[in-house]
């Protein structure tokens, strides 16, 4: 990247969109001046310029949910940035992933997958954990603490093993959900992001044709 043919505008600023690198989710949409911008090059995590604070600020240095630079790619117009990232931990202040997880229009013909449903699942724990409404069992179960929320588990699993001895796939499929539930409850209150588990999914498959426990 040749940065003397960066345009910032007329504050010194360019838009830096952040993506994950692995899952290519937009994760933030923040700012870097010419000297954030080299820091971040320098550093090899984000930095960034505050427009309401006024100065700048290394993410992630005081909550520790830093971010890995991979790439940097600016525009056919130069005046705008991706970079791509392999984040610590949540994007965003609220506790979520990505600070875009507020949907204002959904096509009907549009394909979701698995793992994109299951990002948004994560996305609203994270926000429970954030916002702790009340009437919420999200809430509930945050509030209760780790050892509630490992009971759970326990029990969910319990659930899937009898479900699965008495062959009854519709109780199998209800509990093997409410299982996954309450272990993307388990992973946000331990602050492991769901991609971690995907990373180590991914690692096994690459060195065996199918994913393996650990012994």
């Amino acid at each position: 990247m040749n940065l003397e043919t960066i345009k910032y505008d007329e504050k010194g600023l360019i838009p830096a969109i952040v993506q994950d690198a692995r899952s290519k989710e937009v994760l933030t949409l923040a700012y870097m001046n010419a000297e954030s911008l080299k820091m971040s090059i320098e550093k090899g995590e984000t930095v960034f310029f505050s427009r309401s604070r006024n100065e700048i600020w290394h993410k992630g240095a005081t909550s520790g949910n830093t971010q890995k630079i991979i790439e940097i790619k600016y525009d056919c117009d130069q005046d705008a940035l991706v970079v791509a990232v392999v984040p610590a931990g949540p994007a965003c202040h609220t506790g979520a992933t990505s600070c875009f997880s507020e949907s204002i229009f959904h096509s009907r013909e549009a394909v979701e997958t698995n793992v994109t449903f299951l990002t948004e699942l994560e996305q609203l724990i994270a926000r429970r954990k954030a916002e702790m409404p009340e009437g919420s069992y999200t809430t509930y179960l945050f509030d209760k603490g780790v050892d509630k929320i490992l009971k759970k588990v326990g029990e969910e699993a319990a659930e899937v093993i009898i479900a699965a001895k008495n062959r009854d796939a519709e109780e199998l499929s209800m509990e093997s959900a409410d299982l996954l539930y309450h272990l993307f409850v388990l992973l946000q209150e331990q602050e492991l992001p769901f991609q971690a588990v995907l990373d180590v999914l991914k690692a096994r498959h690459s060195e065996s044709d199918e994913p393996k426990e650990t012994e």
